[in-house]
């Protein structure tokens, strides 16, 4: 049996319900907009991502209410405001202590928990480029040696090391146990995990990654680690401590669980070998070492 529908008889009356003629007396209804795009058309100079995270941490209200979901329907003859948060001075921030400083670099002692570059348009907290051009990154809690650079020539000249190897750094970090070997070359490729994609993991078919690591000290519960990364590979040495079953201490991403009741990353970078530009035009490039101390937490694991 074939069921067939019957045929509108009236072609006015289906003009009237697909909503191409309005009858007498009905008002049309006024179409409405997701918020996040109306926002888009208020304020062009951020992205939509961005005003996304305003409507959601409270920042926004629509005729005098707040609204938190960007989804939300309106109207575009509501009034809709946007109060964007103040940016915290450096100098309320954190302030890095300074190494080293000539006409061209600075290097500074990163704190743990200060962020390499914004995130997204909007970032209302100091960030390394408050100090200089980045050159290299290390992750929000990751403390220690960074180089930045005074002008774009020296920019590209020091970027260039990291890129062919030729900068040399050591890390250190505390681990939950102990490296079945004191010594080691780590050589597992990293690629980025696909189920997760702020994350890696170890994967055949990724990019070579490699890291030599020395046992320092230990007492079998936790370890202190000499780190050696030949490449720098995004969270190299995080994804490679946790392939061997001794993540570092305080990570809260591949820590499985052992960040609880810890205030940062045990991670540090100690040291950085580099060229840097000489003093005048005419001085040879000048290849320098920059050191900052292990801090103090780390050692406290072994007091007795």
């Amino acid at each position: 049996m074939i069921i067939t529908g019957k045929k509108f008889s009236k072609p006015a009356m289906s003009r009237v319900i697909n909503g191409d003629v309005v009858l007498e007396g009905e008002e049309e209804k006024p179409e409405k907009f997701r918020l996040d795009r109306l926002l888009v058309e208020k304020y062009p100079d951020y992205n939509r991502s961005t005003l996304q995270k305003f409507i959601r941490s409270g920042l926004v209200t629509v005729d005098g209410e707040v609204v938190n979901k960007p989804n939300a329907q309106f109207e575009k003859t509501v009034t809709i405001d946007l109060q964007v948060p103040e940016q915290t001075p450096i100098s309320q921030g954190i302030s890095p202590d300074i190494i080293y400083e000539d006409d061209h670099v600075k290097v500074i002692d990163k704190p743990a928990g200060l962020l390499s570059i914004a995130k997204g348009e909007f970032c209302n907290e100091p960030t390394l480029e408050d100090f200089g051009l980045l050159v290299h990154r290390l992750d929000r809690d990751t403390s220690g040696v960074v180089i930045l650079a005074k002008d774009e020539e020296t920019q590209s000249m020091l970027r260039r090391q990291f890129q062919e190897r030729k900068a040399h750094k050591v890390y250190y970090a505390v681990v939950a146990g102990r490296p079945k070997l004191d010594e080691a070359k780590i050589d597992l490729p990293i690629a980025r995990n696909l189920s997760n994609h702020t994350t890696f993991r170890v994967d055949p078919n990724g990019k070579e990654s490699i890291t030599f690591y020395k046992v320092i000290k230990t007492n079998d519960d936790v370890s202190l680690l000499e780190l050696r990364p030949v490449t720098g590979r995004t969270h190299q040495l995080r994804v490679h401590l946790q392939y061997l079953g001794t993540p570092i201490l305080g990570d809260r991403v591949y820590g499985e669980g052992n960040a609880k009741d810890l205030n940062r990353l045990f991670l540090h970078a100690h040291e950085l070998e580099i060229t840097i530009p000489g003093p005048t035009p005419d001085s040879d490039n000048i290849r320098k070492t920059f050191n900052s101390p292990i801090p103090a937490e780390f050692s406290a694991f072994f007091e007795e």
